[in-house]
């Protein structure tokens, strides 16, 4: 059986990557939405101004796209909050650990 480290020794090891690894995130989260603007923009500039009837009303096609990229925003803002309510529950953010009742 291997034997490994102390918990504690442990613990400061990993909320320290983790602090590394949350740093990252919010660069990639920035690029990413930094990117979600680029290409709304370019959808908006190259589809064409067609309209078509949507529960009776016209409706630009240039749209569509954008609801489709602002989903996808919208998915890449609620993944970045569930990952920073992990690290809280992990006590990285500098709170205590949350304790669950048995």
């Amino acid at each position: 059986m291997r034997q490994g480290r102390q918990p504690e020794a442990r613990a400061g090891l990993d909320r320290k990557s983790l602090k590394r690894v949350g740093s990252d995130l919010d660069r990639r989260f920035w690029a990413a939405m930094a990117l979600y603007a680029v290409l709304a923009a370019l959808a908006w500039f190259t589809v064409g101004e067609g309209t078509i009837l949507v529960d009776g009303r016209p409706v630009e096609l240039r749209f569509f796209p954008l609801v489709i990229l602002g989903g996808m925003a919208l998915k890449t803002v609620l993944a970045r909050q569930a990952e920073k309510i992990r690290r809280e529950g992990d006590g990285v953010s500098g709170s205590t650990p949350r304790e669950f009742h048995k």
